[in-house]
């Protein structure tokens, strides 16, 4: 009895203290933190969809506004592309149940809104800069969660993207020097 007793108040405290040191470290009955680095994840998927949009939208635009035919071809692989890669997001953020933006983020649109008061040269001009500066952030973004990105599906679909960005930017490079040449 006294043995029972004693291995009861054993027991006890060992469950104490495991909590007592839990709460102590912060601890929680999860072993990680999902939500933080979801969040990131989830984060990058929503700037990435926001961004691809717009990219089509940017690229159908080129067509139209564009007085160049590097403008008017680089707009049409933007529009090619960039469809198809958004649609690949689409499909994994489905698997992973991720909610996805169904239009550009403000400050995407406020970009789209203003190279379509272009027309000629100085849409061509503008949006080559654009084009440049927005592939420069891009794949700094996608390097980002490919090499520390927590969820594999997104983290994997930033891998298959990333050759595709840098060769965007190689262009929008090439289409810069180009426009700002003629």
């Amino acid at each position: 009895m006294i043995t029972r007793r004693f291995r009861g108040a054993i027991e006890t405290t060992m469950v104490i203290s495991f909590f007592a040191l839990c709460f102590c470290f912060g601890f929680s009955a999860q072993a990680e933190d999902p939500p933080t680095k979801t969040s990131a994840d989830s984060h990058f998927a929503r700037e990435a969809a926001s961004g691809g949009m717009t990219e089509v939208k940017l690229g159908q635009l080129a067509q139209s506004n564009g007085s160049s035919s590097a403008v008017k071809d680089f707009g049409k692989r933007m529009e090619t592309d960039h469809s198809k890669a958004n649609d690949e997001l689409k499909s994994v953020a489905e698997r992973e149940h991720l909610q996805l933006p169904s239009e550009a983020n403000n400050a995407d649109q406020a970009a789209y809104d203003r190279l379509s008061k272009l027309q000629g040269t100085a849409f061509d001009k503008a949006y080559a800069r654009a084009m440049v500066r927005d592939h420069e952030k891009d794949v700094a973004a996608f390097e980002k969660e490919a090499s520390s990105g927590t969820n594999q599906q997104i983290k994997d679909f930033a891998q298959r993207t990333l050759p595709t960005l840098k060769e965007h930017l190689k262009q929008a490079k090439e289409m810069e020097k180009t426009v700002m040449a003629g």
